[in-house]
């Protein structure tokens, strides 16, 4: 998927893979070895690490719009390419007996170009649509959020994944609107945020947080990102290299978390904390130290780069840390 988490509205942009040279020279695809692409999407990553080595990749997106791209590329890449519809979080499963095995995994978190661009999906409010936002299109939708959870669910929904300073007074709004009649379209829902929160100074449109909070709920897409990176750990061989694209604050600092952790650069721990716990092994060695970020020339051609931030790492031979994120 390639990142437009930040830009839940713009519309009618071609599918355009962000930071790939970065991915690639951070995961330094070699001959004969194995790769995930953990979040396919439209096979950027995935054609990358095709044709920069002889490779084998494995593709793998929760969304089953996807499928069509990924059974294509099947096709074309002469039994190097193999795609599986599900979480990445799941990989272990979805990809049995290569646990320990692969060279290289890339996630890039956030909504592809297709997904946005597609009104009947419920990610954008610039063009109106069914107030979906499922990934899967399976399960719970964003319009049963807004029109079902109690006002404070809402707010700490708004608050703690769109950071959303006036989360409460969207929510009291929500509930108000919602009990004349429900909340069915992107646009509906837009309206109501907008007649509470004030426009930003740089333009960005007061919906923008809301919708962000509601995607990452329905889709529990945090708690993806732990799952994900914990499984990664568990499926990468000593050596093999994990390359993560993340859209904003929330993801990033998941991400950055983790690899401090499992780097033993995190805060020293109390002499108070279990010995099993304090005495882990680092399980990776960072191979950047701080986020990288697109270059400006890459920004201009896509502006849904711009907030883009790239972490990688290195495989120890230690064992895998037991949990998700320390």
């Amino acid at each position: 998927m390639t990142g437009a988490a930040q830009d839940a509205g713009s519309a009618g942009q071609a599918h355009i893979p962000v930071m790939l040279a970065e991915v690639l020279e951070a995961l330094a695809p070699r001959d004969g070895g194995i790769y995930i692409d953990a979040t396919f999407g439209r096979g950027s990553y995935s054609r990358g690490l095709l044709n920069a080595a002889e490779t084998q990749v494995f593709g793998i997106d929760r969304d089953p719009e996807a499928a069509n791209e990924g059974h294509l590329l099947e096709q074309e890449s002469e039994g190097r390419f193999a795609f599986r519809q599900g979480r990445f979080s799941e990989m272990e499963r979805l990809i049995p007996g290569h646990g320990g095995t692969i060279a290289g995994i890339a996630f890039d978190f956030g909504l592809s170009s297709p997904q946005i661009d597609q009104p009947e999906r419920g990610f954008s409010f610039r063009q109106d649509g069914v107030l979906d936002m499922r990934m899967e299109l399976s399960g719970p939708s964003a319009a049963d959020a807004v029109n079902g959870l109690p006002e404070k669910e809402l707010a700490d929904i708004l608050w703690r994944y769109g950071e959303e300073r006036r989360s409460r007074a969207v929510a009291a709004a929500i509930v108000k609107a919602r009990r004349e009649q429900p909340i069915e379209t992107t646009g509906a829902l837009a309206d109501i945020i907008r007649s509470v929160v004030k426009p930003a100074r740089d333009g960005i449109d007061p919906a923008t947080r809301s919708f962000q909070g509601l995607r990452i709920y329905v889709n529990d897409e945090l708690g993806e990102i732990e799952r994900g990176l914990a499984a990664a750990e568990r499926m990468l061989a000593p050596r093999g290299r994990l390359a993560v694209v993340s859209f904003h604050s929330l993801e990033d600092r998941a991400v950055k978390r983790f690899l401090q952790a499992r780097s033993g650069r995190a805060p020293k721990v109390s002499r108070h904390q279990p010995p099993a716990q304090a005495e882990r092994l680092p399980s990776f060695a960072l191979i950047t130290r701080s986020a990288r970020r697109p270059s400006e020339r890459e920004c201009q051609a896509n502006p849904r780069a711009r907030s883009a931030r790239l972490r990688a790492a290195e495989r120890s031979e230690a064992a895998a840390w037991p949990g998700e994120i320390a």
